[in-house]
């Protein structure tokens, strides 16, 4: 895709997602991101300080946008019925699968599955303290639907939520589109089946301790 048409800004931060998708963080190098975006190096300086900076701004643009997409419809699901597991649960899930649907945002979950598989402590600690909040309002909420749920369960069972979603949205799965269904169709069945697959998982009796 020609990235021109964008501001330098602009430019450095799309390069940097498709970039980050393909190879990684840590094996991209600024060469190739400037050589990509068509800019000088020192314009990663100069709009965000360092690759590391412009790493959490990546996250930042779709992040931002994803978190209030997720607590507009958690506010709307709580309003029609705080007791609706399937609800809640929907408002999590249906809107990053949106965005994966969305302009470039295919790259970007792919980027989001790099940062589970690379130990960047730096990128986990930015997105704890910027976006921890939108799952505590998840967890919340949920806890009121399952109030015999210990947290400690809960908590576990949205991480292997969150990370069904970014492998569902990913499409590394043994899932493909099938001929004749449109990628629409293909994201709302996905969606659909994460969806009943998370309440299951949320409904299972709590897990036992372990012993000693």
């Amino acid at each position: 895709m020609s990235l021109t048409h964008f501001s330098t800004k602009e430019r450095l931060l799309t390069a940097a997602e498709q970039l980050f998708a393909e190879h990684g963080f840590a094996a991209t190098s600024l060469r190739q991101l400037t050589g990509h975006a068509d800019v000088n190096v020192a314009a990663v300086n100069y709009h965000f300080g360092s690759k590391e900076n412009l790493i959490t701004e990546v996250f930042r643009r779709r992040f931002d946008e994803l978190s209030e997409r997720r607590l507009q419809s958690l506010s709307a699901a709580i309003a029609s019925d705080p007791d609706h597991l399937e609800g809640i649960l929907a408002a999590f899930i249906v809107p990053a699968m949106q965005i994966g649907m969305e302009g470039e945002g295919a790259a970007f979950v792919r980027v989001v599955a790099r940062a589970y598989a690379e130990k960047n402590e730096r990128l986990r600690r930015f997105l704890s303290d910027n976006y921890g909040h939108v799952l505590r309002e998840f967890a919340r909420a949920i806890s009121r639907c399952l109030p015999d749920l210990p947290k400690q369960d809960l908590y576990w069972r949205l991480d292997f939520i969150a990370g069904a979603l970014t492998y569902a949205m990913a499409d590394f799965g043994l899932i493909r589109r099938q001929p004749g269904i449109s990628e629409q169709a293909h994201c709302d069945l996905a969606a659909d089946n994460l969806l009943r697959f998370a309440v299951a998982g949320l409904k299972a009796p709590p897990a036992s301790p372990t012993l000693s």
